[in-house]
Formats: structure tokens, sequence, C-alpha cells
């Protein structure tokens, strides 16, 4: 039972900085020693050092002979800085105890083997889930060429997001708002499409939450054709923006958004819309390992219907909009509940006057 307390001490460790170290994995350990705890370390902002050193570090000597709870098997490769099994051989630890086994190549069950051939005893899969869960957006660029997509939706009861006239704001509470700038600050990317930037005008930053590092802002349109006096275009060079446009997008549209500090993006098309797979392979070969889709309806039904998205998170509010309303997701192309993609419950609670439903792939 310690064990999985231990581990789950290391996993809230490793989230806390989900959305700041891409394109590396957010780790957490815990070294302990005689039922105490004698080191933490979290995966740093930017990568590095990595959990294991950062808990080495803070142990010393009392590392000799104690157990480390890794919420990821150490990784066993030389990068910029040495593998973390080598740095637990030499800290001479008598216990590793491992949540989810790292499927990157380069480790792949080496570092359990480097650890065991230096007598150390390992203990695998501890909390297997939760820590496969908090590495899923590793995993999927490591596994699947993508990044792990969580769809956010406010809406109505009657789940629409604005009025005919598109009057949206706000549908959901202060409490709902706050909470998803905490959404936001634990994903690498924040995404939306070509129609909520010209309709919405929104920041996608986070703010009045104590976090100064701000996730990659990313934009959806085929064509690039955003207004270049919103306020994206205005802060490009303090907080990336990231546009994955069409072959046939205006070049000097494309040129006018470089000026202002976008990266662009090239995606595969066709004459109306973006590939979306393509763009999320395109965005993890940059690195994005999580990414947090804020609409609109157009851009979510077309990622549900790419069957690209792992996480459903839905904030509903307690009014009703009626028929006229604009609904929450756009047009699919199913004709029969069999075709619809199940998602299953994982949590809900009250946020305010709201409710929060979280709901993940099967």
């Amino acid at each position: 039972m310690q064990d999985h307390q231990f581990m789950t001490h290391a996993l809230a460790l490793g989230r806390r900085n989900q959305g700041q170290c891409w394109p590396n994995p957010a780790v957490g350990c815990v070294i302990v020693k005689e039922g105490r705890v004698v080191g933490r370390g979290w995966t740093a902002i930017g990568g590095r050092p990595h959990a294991e050193a950062q808990a080495l570090k803070r142990a010393g000597a009392l590392a000799a002979g104690a157990t480390a709870f890794v919420t990821l098997e150490p990784c066993a490769h030389q990068g910029q800085t040495g593998p973390c099994c080598d740095a637990l051989i030499a800290a001479k630890v008598a216990r590793v105890v491992i949540g989810a086994a790292d499927p990157d190549p380069r480790v792949a069950g080496r570092g359990v083997a480097a650890l065991k051939a230096a007598g150390i005893e390992v203990i695998e899969g501890v909390e297997v889930e939760a820590a496969a869960w908090d590495h899923a957006g590793f995993f999927n660029r490591i596994l699947l060429n993508r990044p792990h997509i969580a769809l956010k939706m406010a809406a109505s009861f009657d789940g629409k997001s604005a009025m005919e006239n598109g009057e949206s704001q706000w549908i959901t509470g202060p409490l709902a708002r706050r909470w998803v700038h905490g959404m936001r600050a634990r994903y690498d990317a924040v995404l939306v499409g070509g129609g909520t930037v010209r309709r919405d005008n929104p920041n996608l930053t986070v703010r009045d939450i104590g976090i100064e590092r701000q996730p990659v802002r990313v934009v959806v349109s085929n064509g690039a054709d955003l207004p270049e006096t919103h306020h994206l275009a205005q802060t490009a060079k303090s907080v990336p923006v990231w546009i994955c446009h069409g072959p046939q997008a205006d070049k000097a549209r494309l040129r006018a958004w470089q000026k202002l500090g976008a990266v662009l993006i090239e995606c595969a098309a066709d004459k109306n819309n973006l590939d979306l797979k393509d763009v999320a392979q395109r965005l993890a070969q940059k690195g994005l390992t999580r990414v947090f889709c804020e609409g609109g309806g157009a851009l979510a039904a077309a990622l549900l219907n790419a069957d690209l998205v792992d996480e459903l998170i839905g904030v509903t509010a307690g009014l009703v909009l009626g028929a006229r309303a604009q609904p929450v997701i756009g047009d699919l192309p199913i004709n029969h509940l069999k075709e619809a993609k199940r998602f299953v419950a994982h949590k809900a609670q009250a946020l305010g006057p709201d409710l929060l439903q979280i709901w993940r792939r099967c």
C-alpha cells in the first residue's frame, strides 16, 4: 500500500509542470528512506533537469539504500544530460518503483535492464493507469506521431455555444472561466479554428493565476485569412502563435503574419479544408505532446470525425438557449448511433453554478 501512496505523490509532483516541459514528459520522482521522503523532483520547465536528477540532488547521501518512485521508466540514453538510470545507480539506491514503461525506442526497457544489471530491485506497473494517462501526450507523440488532444466545450444545458446572433459572453460563470485558465496552463498549446479568431478575437493566454510561461497558440486556417489587427497578431512576438495553413494560402498574407512573429506550418489540404491528421502530425513533429482545443464548432466536429479527440471536457451552464441558438458542435457525417464515437465518463463536479464533465477515449 505504501508503494501506491508514494507513487501517487510522485504523480502529483509530475503534474506541476505539465504543459511547460514539452517535448519531454512531465515526470515526478520521490526518494524514500525508512518510510520518510528524503528527496522530491519533477521535470523542470523546458524539460531539464529531469525529475530523478532533482530528487537525487535533494536527497544527497540519503539516497543510498533508498527507494526511488518514478512515474516513468528512467531514461537510458545520453541526451543533453546523462541517463537517469545511471544517476540512480551512482546514487546507490536499493530499489526503484516505476509507474509506466517508456515506449521511446531509446529507452523501452533499457532503463529497467540497466537498473537490474546493477543489482537494484525494480518494481513496475505501480499506479500504471494513472501514470499512463499523465504521460498520454508523450506516448501519443512517440507511438502515434500526434499529440494528445482534449476538446473543451462550454455550453448551455441544451448544448448551445452562442445565441443566433453570435452572442456568447458569458455562458459560463467566473469560476468556470478561471478553471479553464488553469487547464490551459497544463497543456503545451491551445488550438482554435480560424473562424473563432475572426469572430471572437480571443487572447488564448493564461491569465490571473500567477503563471508566466504561456502555451503556444495554434490556429487552424486553410487560407490563413486571419485579421492582422486582432489580439493574436498584436502579441505574436511575445506569446507564440503557430498558424497551420494549406499550400494555397495567399503568400502575401503569410509573409505578413511571419513579419508579425507567427510560425507558419504548411499542412496538407483539399480545396476547402486542412487534413487534420496531417496537422496533428506536424504539431507532434514540432514537439507538442498535449493540445487543448477550444473550438469552434466546425473544428470540434472535424477533430471528432478524424478520430483525433482523446478527451472531452465540457462545462455546462444552467440556462437554456433554444433551437435557434448555435450548437456547440458542428455537423458530423453520421446517420446512426453506432457510428458515433463513445467516450467513458471520468469526472463530474460543480464549478460554482456550472457543471464540469470530463470524458475519456475508450
